[in-house]
């Protein structure tokens, strides 16, 4: 259960004309904003309250003071609050995704802090966090396995899986894994070498062994 969070702010410049038409009849619009985002909106005059999910409320002050800005040019109707909304949730979802892209995701392990050194490294390491399933598309030597590795050894670390598979590409249009020389073990390894050097490098060769 999130924390319950007020915010207070005013609106300006003061118009008891265009504060009616925000409120709507019987403060309707202010009602459909507590419906829709789930939270708690009262006023005295301009100075306006919202409790509720932080988020959340900053979501509803984002709509109140677009609607007021609104006010003036037209009577304001319930089509109006739903288009604010929409608005305000596209907005703020794109000012936190702004805000996260300049955070930098860091992994500790045996070697050291491990983190993106770039915008691209940061953006891919972040996507692996938030996504079950992920695509590195990209040059030999940007860092995408290695970065994929830290990620799966920070999972281990912290219990949050019990093991990892690593699994060799795709085999290749044309290509048989059983008419190649060797082994499976062999045949294998050196489309594994590069993750098992990461782990090496993380880990140490003895974990790694015992994994």
């Amino acid at each position: 259960m999130s924390e319950k969070h007020t915010l207070a702010f005013q609106l300006a410049p003061q118009d008891q004309t265009r504060l009616g038409e925000l409120v709507g009849q019987l403060n309707a619009h202010l009602r459909l904003i507590e419906e829709q985002l789930h939270v708690q909106i009262g006023n005295r005059g301009h100075l306006f309250q919202v409790e509720g999910d932080e988020g959340r409320c900053a979501q509803a002050r984002f709509v109140i003071e677009n609607l007021y800005a609104q006010t003036g040019s037209g009577v304001l109707n319930a089509d109006d609050v739903h288009l604010a909304l929409r608005d305000a949730g596209a907005t703020l979802a794109g000012e936190i995704a702004a805000r996260d892209e300049g955070k930098d995701i860091r992994i500790e392990t045996r070697r050291g802090t491990i983190s993106g050194r770039g915008s691209n490294q940061r953006r891919y390491l972040r996507r692996i966090f938030e996504h079950a399933v992920n695509f590195g598309i990209g040059p030999a030597g940007t860092g995408k396995t290695y970065l994929a590795v830290a990620a799966a050894v920070s999972y281990l670390a912290e219990d949050k899986v019990r093991k990892l598979v690593l699994v060799r590409p795709a085999v290749e249009a044309g290509e048989r894994l059983g008419f190649l020389p060797g082994d499976m073990t062999q045949k294998v390894d050196p489309y594994l070498r590069p993750l098992y050097d990461a782990l090496n490098d993380m880990l140490g060769g003895e974990r790694v062994a015992k994994l």
